[in-house]
C-alpha cells in the first residue's frame, strides 16, 4: 500500500528525481515549497506543495500530521564558484544542524513513524585503496560537522521510538546538480577535475540512483546506510568517463594533488574513498541503474544534450 510521505528539499538536486520517484511508486506525497515557482514544479510532479519554515518545529509538525514518514533532503550548498567561501556554507551549517533538528522534532510530536535524512560518505577517513562501509570510522573535520550533527539527530529520533534511517550517499552527479552540469560543460572544452591523488578513489552516485534509493528506505530497518554506485572510480578513471561522455580528449585536469593544499575546505573531496553500498543492497534489494560513473555520465550527457537540442 502507499504511503504517505512528507519530503523537505523536494525541488532540490537530489528532490528533483526523489519527489516523482516516490510518486510513481505509488506514494502521496507533499512537499515543502518556498517559492510559488517551486510549487508549480511540485504540483506538476504530482506532488502537494506545502508553505512552512524548515526551523518552525511547531509549523512543520502540523504539516506533518497524518504522514507515515519524513524524507529530509534540504540542503543549501553553495555553487562551485562559492564553494571555499565559509560564509556561503553558513546557511547549509544552519539548514544541516537546525533545520534537521526541527524536522526530527515535529516529526516525533506529530507520530510520524519514519525519518530518513540525507548525509554524505565523504565524513570517512581517507581509506587509500581500502574498502569502506558503514563501521568504518568518520572523520569529523570542520566542514564534516553539521552533517554529523544531522545524523545524530536522526539516531535521537529512534532513541525516542521511531526509525531514524540515515542515507550516506556519495557524490552526487547527473542532470539537474548545478556542479554536475559545470563539469559536463567544462569537459565539453577538454578541462577535466582532479581533486586529490589521480589514483585516489571517488564513490559517486548518479541522481536517479539516489531517489530510487529513497523510495527504498521506506522500508528499511532504523540505521545507517551507504548510498553509492557498485563500483568506485580512481579520480583519473571518473576524469576519463566524464570525458568520454562529453565526447572530448580531456587536455587538462586541474587541480590534482595541488587541492589538498587547501586544507579542510576541500577535504570532503580531496580524499580517497573507495565505499561499499553492500548492506544497503542486502537490507532492501535496491540496486542502482547505472553501476558506475562509466555508464551514469553517459547516461547525463544524452540528457544534457536532448535539453540543449530542445
Amino acid at each position: 500500500m502507499g504511503l504517505r510521505v512528507f519530503v523537505t528539499g523536494g525541488t532540490g538536486a537530489i528532490g528533483g528525481h526523489a519527489v516523482p520517484a516516490l510518486v510513481g511508486a505509488g506514494h502521496t506525497v507533499s512537499a515543502l515549497a518556498r517559492t510559488p515557482r517551486k510549487a508549480a514544479t511540485l504540483a506538476a510532479q504530482g506532488a502537494t506543495p506545502v508553505e512552512v519554515s524548515l526551523f518552525d518545529r511547531d509549523a512543520l509538525a502540523a504539516a506533518f500530521a497524518g504522514h507515515d514518514a519524513v524524507v529530509n533532503l534540504a540542503t543549501a550548498i553553495p555553487p562551485m564558484s562559492r564553494f571555499m567561501s565559509a560564509k556561503a556554507s553558513r546557511e547549509n551549517e544552519r539548514v544541516r544542524k537546525e533545520g534537521s533538528r526541527a524536522v526530527a522534532g515535529a516529526a516525533l510530536d506529530a507520530g510520524v513513524g519514519r525519518v530518513i535524512q540525507e548525509s554524505v560518505t565523504m565524513l570517512y577517513r581517507d581509506q587509500a585503496d581500502l574498502w569502506a562501509d558503514e563501521d568504518t570510522p568518520v572523520d569529523p573535520f570542520p566542514m564534516a560537522r553539521s552533517n554529523l550533527a544531522a545524523e545524530a539527530n536522526a539516531r535521537g529520533f529512534t532513541e525516542q521510538g521511531g526509525a531514524g534511517v540515515v542515507l550516506r550517499f556519495g557524490w552526487f552527479y547527473g542532470p539537474g546538480a548545478e556542479h554536475s552540469e559545470q563539469l559536463f560543460a567544462q569537459a565539453r572544452h577538454h578541462v577535466g577535475l582532479v581533486l586529490g591523488r589521480p589514483g585516489g578513489y571517488v564513490s559517486s552516485i548518479h541522481l536517479a540512483d539516489a531517489a530510487s534509493a529513497v523510495v527504498a528506505a521506506l522500508t528499511v530497518p532504523a540505521g545507517t546506510f551507504n548510498v553509492v554506485d557498485d563500483e568506485p572510480l580512481t579520480k583519473r578513471e571518473y576524469a576519463a568517463a566524464l570525458a568520454r561522455a562529453a565526447g572530448t580528449a580531456m587536455w587538462v585536469r586541474l587541480p590534482g594533488r595541488a587541492a589538498e593544499l587547501f586544507g579542510d575546505r576541500l577535504t570532503s573531496l580531496t580524499r580517497s574513498l573507495r565505499v561499499s553500498n553492500a548492506r544497503f543492497r542486502t537490507a532492501t534489494g535496491w540496486a542502482p541503474r547505472y553501476p558506475s560513473a562509466r555508464e551514469g555520465w553517459l547516461a547525463t550527457a544524452r540528457t544534457l544534450d536532448h535539453r540543449t537540442a530542445a
